[in-house]
């Protein structure tokens, strides 16, 4: 059972390499991309459930470089960054600052990859239940006009709880 060692794998990736080999603090990118078939959702290997594609930027890239770079990368999809919505500085599991960017894209069909085994457009008004939680408000927030939010977010017990059901819903599903 594969599980087991992928919820070891994120324990010590949201408890322990944050206080050891970040001590500066993590930033991440991530996009909300629209396009006229929806909206992009990535579901990725180790925590099953939908999320925003996005990640960690390289040296010397700008953050819109590398959005464009990992949304490529999770999704095949090139896609165009528009405008910062959020930052939301997350504490608890895994601490970080998430900035969050609103980007359009053309309604390509997406394509997996390693990290992300499927990859879909979902209409507004239907995301899937299986959306991880703390990726609502980014998206809520980057849908909506007017200038950037800026958020703090616990992800403490409850957040994490969520996110094992979610994972034990879409592997029982075999989504």
């Amino acid at each position: 059972m594969r599980m087991l060692p992928d919820y070891a794998r994120l324990a010590w990736w949201g408890w322990v390499s944050p206080r050891v080999s970040e001590p500066q603090g993590l930033v991440v990118v991530q996009g909300v991309v629209v396009s006229e078939r929806g909206i992009l959702l990535a579901l990725r290997r180790e925590l099953q459930g939908w999320e925003l594609p996005g990640g960690v930027g390289q040296r010397g890239e700008s953050e819109e470089e590398a959005l464009r770079r990992e949304i490529l990368e999770e999704t095949g999809i090139e896609a165009r960054v528009e405008s910062l919505s959020g930052e939301y500085v997350r504490t608890g599991f895994r601490p970080h600052r998430a900035r969050v960017y609103r980007c359009r894209a053309p309604g390509d069909e997406p394509r997996p990859s390693d990290e992300t085994p499927r990859v879909a457009w979902f209409a507004k008004e239907a995301l899937p239940d299986t959306l991880f939680p703390w990726f609502r408000g980014p998206l809520e927030d980057a849908l909506r006009t007017g200038p950037p939010v800026s958020r703090h977010e616990h992800q403490g017990l409850g957040a994490i709880l969520a996110g094992v059901r979610i994972d034990l819903r879409t592997r029982w599903q075999g989504a």
